[in-house]
């Protein structure tokens, strides 16, 4: 399971640092490559809904090998991919496979292991895995894109994915599923929940691009919003919904993955400030803009081994505040940083601080977002806690990055825009966290 969430963490990230590359072989202007990065992430926590109720209905173990089946077949196709067109594709069936697999394979694990320490460890290294994988694809991506060539960044995840297709195969056990007819899936549903971000994020960033017509923007604000009541609405009225609405009725819940949401807009944020101050701001190639981020994989590792201890003691809330604050103060040193135009390594201290807000925070938001949950509904809160990461993280990106590094939407320093707006964010995470259950550890 671990192995599996480890490439899927990869691939939100792998490819930023092989953007130009990718750019050079295909004649694809920046603002197409955007769609590389975000497609991904859009389409698997848009879907992720729909991955975790297949899981419930279905069986978890079906849904797991399908999804990872998916997720190898999507990744092969990228690395061969012979036009830009079929990479943007391969690119959405990835979040798809990972929608379908990521939900099971985390319902898998909290089912294994019974609330209290155990889970806390547990969902602990599964955290620290993630996280790893997010940050070790930009040390990934300089590396195997500088030696081998940007196909080799999805290539190099076929012959893993085949070994964890294989070991679920022989260690996931059956589990029973429940009839699909008797609670049929709710298709509807997960379409206007993917479209919504999608048309949210195809408005923010068409805002601030020179050329683009004037009504593209508001009109997909405007179907983003649509979309976003349509799904409500959908669901309110479903027999069998893909949310149910009373699925909120659990205000720690709900406070966990809104604070999700925030605070992965930051963390994705941060990831590509840093790509952008070490390759555009000081010229740093592939390669050494990689290796300058591997501190924060360190750190990472490091903080995956102490969280998991503090979170029987503090509590979930007192290391969810925690993740935020240190998050908060590397935003700072991220604007302070671009401002006085320092080398890379006055960069380190601001990625030790990430890694920091990673390892408090999304563990102990995941323990939360989990928490009191039955074999009925495990994939769904699963699937929730995971769409919430991931269309935070690019609801972030579209937001602070879209707006922060648009000439014609302000005229100021755009990484102290994009850190501003982050912090806005993180300001927001800390009210919702502090009304999250102070014993719940």
């Amino acid at each position: 399971m671990s192995m599996l969430q480890f490439f899927i963490a990869v691939d939100v990230t792998v490819v930023n640092i092989a953007l130009p590359s990718i750019g050079a072989d295909f004649g694809a202007a920046p603002h197409a490559l955007t769609w590389v990065v975000v497609g991904y992430t859009i389409t698997g926590g848009g879907l992720l809904m729909l991955g975790g109720r297949l899981g419930d209905l279905l069986g978890r173990r079906r849904t797991l090998l399908t999804g990872t089946a998916v997720f190898g077949a999507a990744s092969l196709l990228a690395g061969l991919a012979p036009n830009f067109t079929v990479l943007v594709l391969a690119r959405l069936l990835q979040g798809a496979g990972e929608a379908i697999a990521l939900p099971a394979a985390m319902a898998t694990i909290v089912l294994m292991f019974p609330e209290g320490p155990r889970r806390s460890r547990a969902l602990g290294v599964w955290a620290a895995v993630a996280s790893c994988g997010l940050v070790l694809g930009f040390v990934l991506s300089g590396v195997i894109t500088a030696h081998l060539g940007w196909r080799w960044i999805f290539l190099v995840s076929v012959p893993f994915i085949l070994v964890v297709l294989l070991a679920g195969v022989f260690l996931v056990e059956r589990d029973r599923p429940v009839c699909a007819r008797s609670a049929p899936l709710d298709v509807p549903g997960a379409l206007l929940l993917t479209a919504c971000p999608l048309l949210f994020t195809l408005g923010v960033v068409e805002a601030g691009e020179p050329g683009t017509p004037v009504w593209l923007a508001p009109t997909a604000l405007a179907g983003a919003v649509a979309a976003g009541l349509g799904f409500v609405r959908v669901e309110s009225r479903s027999r069998h919904p893909l949310l149910p609405l009373g699925f909120f009725a659990n205000r720690a819940r709900v406070g966990a993955n809104l604070t999700t949401m925030l605070l992965s807009g930051a963390l994705s944020t941060s990831f590509l400030l840093f790509t952008f101050y070490l390759q555009d701001r000081l010229g740093l190639g592939p390669l050494v803009a990689g290796v300058t981020m591997l501190p924060l994989a360190l750190a990472l590792i490091a903080c995956s081994m102490l969280v998991p201890r503090l979170l029987g003691r503090w509590g979930a809330r007192a290391c969810v505040l925690t993740g935020l604050a240190f998050t908060g103060m590397a935003m700072g040193l991220i604007a302070l940083v671009a401002a006085l135009g320092a080398g890379a390594a006055a960069m380190v201290p601001a990625m030790l601080l990430i890694a920091a807000g990673m390892g408090f925070g999304v563990v102990g938001l995941q323990y939360i977002g989990v928490s009191g949950v039955t074999e009925d509904d495990a994939g769904t809160a699963s699937g929730v806690q995971r769409a919430a990461d991931q269309l935070g993280g690019a609801g972030g990106v579209a937001v602070c990055v879209g707006i922060g590094f648009a000439p014609a939407l302000h005229a100021g320093d755009p990484f102290l825009v994009a850190t501003v707006l982050a912090g806005v964010g993180l300001l927001l995470g800390a009210l919702a966290a502090w009304r999250l259950p102070a014993s719940m550890a």
